[in-house]
């Protein structure tokens, strides 16, 4: 006969919530393993003549939570090579089980064959308590690993295994980020066991005073009101799938990478942004906004692990910023502001206050060449080097272009490029005089071609031809048509199959 594991959940606590089917099982008297001993059904199931191993010496000799649950599971499979048993553990086997999760993997990895016995789960009986309908929205946190879980304010939020005052005090700081210090919290202890029920309120800030935690307690806030919360969406979840691809146990490709190698990805990733922005693209623009953010957290937690800085310094310094910045929004004493050229005047002066105290001034050395020009042009303009208006900068264009033609007459490589420069040069002036982003005005035209040479490939590929094989005039009807779809507003199918 092939070995087997039997998972079983002992339910919550009292008797009349074992299962029947739980019960029969146990009633065999079989091979039993119980993760823990504070439960009150192992109590009863003495009285019953059923006893079993437990694990909470494992609780005692181990470094952390997750090596507890390593070695009960190494120790079930081990056991499961020559004899089938059955593994007890309170509520139900699927519910904030993480032992029951790491058997049943790798059980299935070994080929055991494993059967689970379900049970009622501390939820049910705590539902119950608090005549709570789940399908209205529940989210069920561990408070033994609370920093790594998402807290969900507009629905209720259920924090279990809260064992004593040392996870009660993290849970609250944790807890505060989301919450005000007065809200309102339940605290559950041995619910379903009427005997020894109890349900008490308590503002949050003092639930860490309490002295009455114990393997049976449970905290639960209710939906935050609407209207008083802010939104909130950590980074964490993300930050801990980084720092898990670069563990140990993480991908390989993921590891190798340097703040230097990931360069190209973070100028990619930021023009995939720009593009969809100009091709006003809302999904799209949410996806590549999340890639450049994968980005950001990369580089920090690649930071982290040199002890140079982490997200969270990330986050904190320029939350800091934004605020020092903003004394208008932000200042005990709010300065008076009219319209966003005071805004831009008083950030100058705040620059060059923090510059006064030992920052360095950027000179947008890696910047792309557009962008870098219309920066230093701007730096240029702050110390009254600039023209009063386009016009000027638009006879400059003019003017450049004279020389650009000149030096092409005269067929000299290197004039012709140094003119070059100050033509586009010229250009980026100007387009910063009418209040355009150079950068933005040549991507459109860049993704326009684009997309209009695309029309032509596929109305070539249509006829059977490839576009080299057109003579130039028939290109350029086609050129005319795709320029017509577009003022049209039609569009252009232009998907190369």
């Amino acid at each position: 006969m092939t070995a087997q594991i039997t998972v079983l959940g002992l339910g919550p606590g009292h008797v009349a919530h074992l299962s029947l089917a739980g019960w029969e099982v146990l009633k065999k008297r079989p091979y039993l393993f119980m993760r823990t001993k504070h439960h009150p059904l192992v109590e009863w199931l003495k009285k019953q003549g059923i006893t079993g191993i437990t694990f909470d010496d494992y609780y005692e000799t181990s470094q952390s939570f997750e090596e507890v649950y390593e070695r009960i599971t190494q120790r079930i499979l081990t056991e499961a090579e020559n004899k089938s048993l059955v593994y007890a553990v309170p509520g139900h086997p699927l519910v904030a089980e993480k032992s029951v999760t790491l058997i049943l993997h790798e059980a299935k990895a070994k080929g055991i064959k494993t059967e689970i016995i379900p049970a009622m789960s501390f939820l049910d009986v705590c539902c119950a308590a608090l005549q709570l309908d789940p399908a209205e929205g529940l989210r069920v946190v561990d408070g033994l690993s609370i920093q790594d879980q998402i807290i969900d304010p507009p629905v209720g939020n259920i924090i279990m295994q809260v064992y004593n005052q040392l996870i009660a005090s993290e849970v609250k700081l944790t807890l505060l980020e989301y919450y005000p210090p007065d809200y309102p919290v339940k605290i559950l202890q041995s619910i379903g066991l009427p005997e020894q029920e109890r349900i008490e309120e308590h503002p949050l800030y003092s639930v860490d005073r309490l002295t009455w935690f114990d393997h049976l307690t449970s905290l639960f806030l209710s939906p935050y009101p609407k209207g008083k919360r802010e939104g909130c969406f950590p980074l964490d979840p993300l930050v801990n799938i980084i720092k898990t691809l670069r563990g140990e146990r993480g991908c390989p490709w993921d590891k190798e990478q340097t703040q230097y190698s990931l360069i190209r990805y973070l100028l990619e990733e930021t023009y995939e942004v720009i593009e969809a922005i100009l091709e006003f693209d809302p999904p799209k623009i949410s996806e590549e906004l999340g890639d450049l953010l994968l980005q950001i957290v990369f580089q920090a937690q690649i930071a982290e692990e040199k002890h140079d800085f982490g997200m969270g310094d990330v986050v904190a310094g320029i939350t800091r910023k934004i605020i020092q910045r903003h004394p208008h929004v932000f200042g005990p004493e709010k300065e008076e502001i009219k319209d966003s050229a005071d805004v831009r005047a008083l950030w100058e002066k705040i620059k060059a206050q923090e510059k006064g105290r030992g920052k360095a001034k950027s000179t947008a050395k890696h910047l792309p060449a557009l962008l870098r020009a219309q920066y230093i042009q701007e730096e240029a303009a702050k110390n009254g080097f600039d023209w009063p208006n386009y016009q000027g900068a638009l006879a400059k264009v003019n003017e450049e272009l004279d020389e650009v033609n000149q030096a092409i007459a005269a067929g000299e490589k290197a004039k012709i490029i140094e003119e070059l420069g100050d033509l586009l040069f010229a250009v980026v002036n100007t387009a910063r005089l009418l209040d355009v982003e150079a950068e933005v005005a040549l991507t459109g035209t860049i993704n326009k071609f684009n997309k209009r040479l695309c029309y032509l490939e596929k109305q070539a590929r249509q006829a059977g031809k490839e576009l080299a094989g057109y003579p130039l005039a028939e290109l350029d009807n086609w050129w005319e048509e795709s320029k017509k779809a577009e003022v049209n507003g039609k569009g252009m199918d232009i998907t190369l199959k």
